[in-house]
């Protein structure tokens, strides 16, 4: 796919523009051969700029497919659960969607937020490629500073940003978080990709830049 540029997802008034950037997904999908589900046409797809107004560069698509949260108090019924039975317990199933060379920003999942510990999730690489990048160095792992500044994340060499190590992952890989509270990010490749997450129930995150938030810089009215 071609990188399509900020005039496609921003309206004149600089608002973002839904049906640019829901169609630019789609369009992905299908040269995928990815289903597009019918809860992909309604509100449970979002999309997010986390206030910075360069979504061809930053931002992503996701769907929540499942983020369940409870206590073992109201499903254990036996005597041997005993120990877990006034423990939480949670777990999510995510999709996450990156246009091409579009930059997942770098954050971190802190513990402690709704009495549960910190964030834990694996990526399985869908469709396309990323590079995963970290302030861990994992094995394999190539040093982002090596890398030309046209591949680089967006926000690398600021002052705020963390990561210093990334990993390439290829359709059909699954890759682990190496510590759960590391700061990380994801950046797709030249053909965008698609990301099945699969985590504990996410319920924090902080971005590694002052100010950034899940949230899109302006909304249409």
């Amino acid at each position: 796919m071609t990188q399509m540029s900020n005039e496609n997802y921003y309206d004149a008034d600089n608002a973002v523009n839904p049906n640019g950037i829901k169609d630019a997904f789609f369009a992905m999908m299908k040269k995928f051969n990815y289903p597009i589900y019918p809860r992909l046409k309604t509100d449970e797809f979002w999309f997010c700029d986390f206030l910075e107004a360069d979504f061809a560069n930053l931002g992503m698509g996701g769907i929540f497919w499942m983020n369940v949260k409870g206590k073992y108090t109201k499903i254990i019924g036996n005597d041997s659960a005993d120990k877990y039975i006034d423990d939480n317990y949670g777990y999510l199933g995510h999709e996450i969607y990156l246009l091409p060379n579009q930059t997942l920003p770098e954050h971190h999942h802190e513990a402690g937020a709704e009495d549960f510990g910190a964030k834990m999730e694996s990526w399985q690489i869908r469709h396309g490629s990323v590079m995963l990048y970290s302030e861990i160095e994992s094995d394999g792992a190539k040093l982002i500073a090596d890398l030309p500044e046209d591949q680089r994340p967006w926000g690398f060499g600021e002052d705020w940003f963390k990561s210093k190590y990334y990993v390439i992952a290829n359709e059909g890989d699954c890759v682990d978080m190496e510590d759960a509270e590391s700061f990380h990010g994801m950046m797709a490749l030249s053909d965008g990709a698609i990301v099945t997450e699969y985590a504990t129930y996410h319920n924090h995150v902080s971005f590694a830049k002052p100010g950034m938030e899940f949230a899109n810089s302006k909304d249409p009215q």
